[in-house]
């Protein structure tokens, strides 16, 4: 019995550390292809190595980092062709969602779509706000899809990918048109509009895919997207 019940606590740690860690991947605090030293990371989170590496084998199954015998870990690394491919594939996905959100909306969703519409024009100004809005929204749309299995498929995306989403989103000009479509996206839904709301969140998706690529080859000659700090697991 105390066995069982020491269990569940024994992975809590190690899966905090890796959605932290697995954030600071995402916000590019670590550049695509770094390495991942076990113990400046058991002292940036206060935790041992054993916790690290737990962690670390967490995010290779995430497809965030790459752990190779005798070289360690490394952030993963994509090329353009396999940024391609999966931008690829989560637009259809989105796609997806938001056509059966369409077909589900209720007046109760409607409104916190509005809400959460609002929310992004007060946060277009601020990569980390907007971001942060923009993954909430695409949260509401796959709940409202009632699809569990697609919601699984989308959450390993935004894990796969999401820095690179991020780096879509890094000048406000592109957050500006981020947010036109998502006003198109919430008004199909709404209106009960499947079709539309899928060609909408489509269009935004493959955006996203080439503001990312075009950012990449920018930051080939410097400059990079400013990362928000976070905080050490006490």
């Amino acid at each position: 019995m105390a066995f069982s019940n020491v269990m569940p606590l024994l992975h809590t740690l190690p899966l905090q550390v890796a959605q932290h860690l697995g954030a600071r991947i995402i916000e590019g605090q670590y550049e695509p292809g770094s390495r991942l030293r076990e113990i400046e990371l058991a002292d940036s989170f206060n935790v041992s190595r054993a916790t690290i590496r737990e962690a670390l084998r967490v995010l290779e199954q995430r497809g965030l980092v790459r752990i190779q015998p005798q070289r360690g870990a490394h952030v993963t690394q994509l090329s353009a062709k396999e940024l391609d491919d999966l931008f690829e594939v989560r637009a259809s996905l989105l796609a997806t969602g938001s056509r059966l959100a369409a077909d589900r909306c209720t007046e109760e969703h409607a409104k916190v779509l509005r809400a959460q519409l609002e929310k992004l024009h007060e946060s277009v100004g601020d990569l980390d706000a907007y971001t942060h809005a923009s993954n909430g929204m695409v949260d509401t749309l796959v709940r409202m899809s009632g699809n569990e299995v697609l919601a699984s498929y989308i959450n390993d995306f935004a894990q796969r990918i999401g820095r690179y989403v991020r780096l879509s989103l890094a000048s406000e000009a592109r957050r500006k048109r981020s947010l036109a479509t998502w006003a198109f996206v919430v008004q199909a839904v709404v209106q009960g509009d499947g079709e539309a709301a899928a060609f909408h969140h489509r269009t935004l998706a493959l955006n996203n895919r080439s503001a990312a690529l075009e950012e990449l080859r920018n930051q080939l000659t410097g400059g990079a997207v400013p990362a928000a700090p976070i905080p050490r697991i006490s």
